[in-house]
């Protein structure tokens, strides 16, 4: 083995991945990122970085060229792994993530053909529906990021124009807000984003950095047997099963920590964003309320007191409570009645609440459907109505608001196969 070749392997004993999640396979995705922390696998959220793309989910068999436009743009070799369908034991995906490994580093150490090195010195070129847009953003933590509070973030966002010609947004002329003539550009924006909600599909029309108008989108949802994973517990109880108030209790607190770690991971809270993904995992594995009271707590302290935080993120999607119920929105966004800000401080006061009842043994009532993102007997599943105030809270923001907005929803794209559970609601 020559020296490059044993240089390419050593620095494929880490390999970077990409992780993303298809819908219907919301239970995948925490185990596979559980499994990602325990290797010390770093997760970056741009293919330009990745070494190994993690799909979460079997793609459908047509609708699945983004994946492939994401993997084609991840620096060679690059392997993809999909982890799917019976597959969700832990040591299933670790199996899985061993196998893919193996192929990297075989991948690494083969030798390379004149044209990938020739693709390697030009690896700045991307094709253009391969293509990665930057937003600034700023959303660093008070206590430890007191150096850089002036520094502005840079996200990556893969973006896959999904059926655009040749793969490029389209522009035209229009007034925007200020009376001038400015391109209004047509930008398709997911679905191959770490932290987005998974299969979302969002089509901006911009004028310089505003957003002028949003039409909303997803892939297909299967249809499965199981219920949508975070309201698992209300449907089973609905239809007659047997389960705990502290059931539902650990699996409300797990969502919110979820979408507060998805949230935090948009404004740049890295560390804490991590620390609510480990607090959901410990949760979904069974810890018990003295086990993980004494972190939760202390990291909903240094969200709710961090200025910098608030700064960064409060104004954007504001939703009053009014527009919400009209709009057929429940759960926390509605209690919120307010922004961003707002909706993360009421699924962080959720949490705290959740906490008194995780080991309560009393039956969970049939008749309770508050699910995590809203109540499960109304016409249509919570996230439907989420989504259908996206366009107006995102119409007007400014583009580099848009996706701490969305996180800020969070909307649970499996809950649109969810038939409309019927029968006495509770109050």
């Amino acid at each position: 083995m020559d020296l490059r070749a044993l240089l390419r392997r050593t620095a494929m004993n880490r390999p970077a991945v990409l992780a993303l999640a298809l819908p219907g396979a919301t239970e995948l995705r925490p185990t596979v990122e559980a499994e990602l922390r325990r290797r010390q696998w770093p997760v970056v959220d741009a293919p330009a970085a990745a070494d190994l793309l993690v799909v979460c989910g079997v793609p459908a068999a047509e609708g699945a060229d983004w994946l492939d436009a994401i993997e084609r743009s991840m620096p060679a070799p690059a392997v993809r792994v999909v982890v799917g369908e019976g597959e969700g034991e832990a040591r299933q995906i670790a199996l899985a993530l061993d196998a893919a490994h193996r192929d990297l580093i075989e991948s690494a150490v083969a030798p390379q053909p004149a044209e990938h090195a020739e693709h390697m010195e030009h690896q700045e070129h991307v094709e253009p529906m391969e293509h990665v847009h930057h937003m600034d953003h700023q959303g660093h933590d008070h206590d430890s990021h007191m150096d850089h509070m002036d520094h502005m973030d840079h996200m990556d966002h893969g973006t896959h124009a999904m059926g655009d010609i040749a793969g490029l947004p389209m522009a035209e002329r229009a007034d925007d807000r200020d009376g001038l003539r400015l391109d209004r550009l047509h930008v398709p924006f997911g679905p191959g984003l770490s932290d987005w909600p998974a299969g979302l599909i969002l089509r901006f029309a911009l004028q310089g950095d505003v957003v002028q108008g949003v039409e909303v989108d997803h892939l297909p949802v299967p249809a499965v047997q199981r219920p949508p994973f975070w309201d698992e517990p209300w449907l089973r109880a609905a239809h007659g099963e047997e389960v705990t108030r502290g059931d539902a209790a650990r699996r409300r607190c797990a969502a919110h920590l979820d979408s507060a770690g998805r949230l935090l991971a948009v404004a740049g809270w890295d560390d804490v964003a991590a620390r609510c993904r480990r607090l959901r995992d410990e949760l979904l594995a069974g810890a018990t309320r003295t086990e993980v009271v004494g972190e939760l707590r202390r990291t909903v302290r240094r969200v709710g007191r961090s200025r910098i935080l608030r700064w960064s993120i409060a104004g954007l999607g504001r939703l009053p409570a009014d527009r919400a119920r009209a709009a057929g929105v429940t759960g926390p966004a509605l209690a919120a009645d307010g922004d961003a800000y707002d909706r993360l401080l009421m699924w962080l006061r959720e949490i705290e609440r959740g906490l008194e009842d995780l080991d309560d043994v009393r039956p969970l009532a049939p008749d309770d459907r508050s699910g995590p993102r809203g109540r499960l007997d109304g016409p249509r599943p919570p996230s439907q109505a989420l989504l259908d105030v996206l366009p107006a809270l995102l119409t007007g923001a400014e583009f580099a608001g848009a996706r701490i907005i969305v996180a800020s929803l969070d909307p649970d794209l499996d809950e649109l196969a969810l038939a409309p559970v019927t029968g006495p609601a509770h109050a």
